[in-house]
């Protein structure tokens, strides 16, 4: 028994939590949620690239949000390694009040006087999933994916706010933020390493980089009147 306890805990197993690749959105709306939003053709390229970028490590279970633009993201991953795509709700998009509409300073949802009042407390916030709730669900998401690859590697696809949520709890950073200063740039890698039930390091890469619009990348100020600020 105290081999097995003490086997357990030296187990090191990484999770890779990755964001998807960018999306067909002609109409530049906040899609959230919604259903029929998949991959455009540099999404799928994005993928391919980091399906590339992970082809020799050790990974022994990928799963992803049950949204397309997720589930396309991880397909060439799970493809390389003869793996199926698993679904976890739980890795899923952030809700949001303004989901389906579109969203920038001075257009779109922000010009009609009702919709402030969503805007009232930005550390909850107010417009949509409070953080705590992310926390909770990516932290059981990455719990799951650890123990289904105990000792290997896991792949976990989301979206960019969930990951930047978690990524900022396991780094003992307040939860609210200025959504343009986040470190999660399409198909990037959001990396947590456990020593056996306990995350002792978290890296973060961009194997897609090369592919990711300069204004979309990690850091970068959001282009005026696109629907990032909340996720996507």
């Amino acid at each position: 028994m105290m081999d097995d306890m003490t086997q357990s805990e030296n187990d090191i197993t990484v999770v890779h939590v990755m964001r998807h690749g960018e999306v067909h959105n002609p109409e530049g709306v906040l899609y959230g949620r919604l259903p029929g939003y998949h991959l455009s053709d540099l999404g799928r390229r994005m993928a391919d690239r980091v399906a590339e970028h992970l082809a020799d490590r050790d990974i022994t279970h990928v799963v992803a949000s049950p949204l397309e633009r997720a589930q396309e993201t991880a397909a060439p991953i799970a493809k390389a390694h003869g793996l199926d795509v698993a679904s976890d709700e739980r890795l899923i998009e952030a809700a949001n009040v303004f989901q389906g509409k579109t969203f920038g300073v001075g257009d779109g949802a922000l010009r009609k006087p009702g919709n402030w009042r969503h805007l009232a407390n930005p550390f909850r916030p107010s417009w949509g999933e409070p953080y705590v709730d992310q926390v909770v669900r990516m932290m059981a998401a990455l719990g799951r994916a650890r123990d289904a690859a105990r000792g290997h590697e896991a792949v976990c696809v989301s979206h960019q706010l969930p990951i930047w949520i978690v990524r900022s709890f396991v780094e003992r950073r307040r939860l609210w933020h200025d959504p343009r200063r986040r470190q999660c740039t399409l198909a990037s890698l959001t990396s947590f390493t456990f020593r056996g039930d306990r995350i002792v390091s978290v890296g973060y890469s961009e194997p897609a980089r090369d592919l990711v619009p300069p204004h979309l990348r990690a850091g970068a100020k959001p282009v005026k009147g696109a629907s990032k600020g909340f996720g996507a």
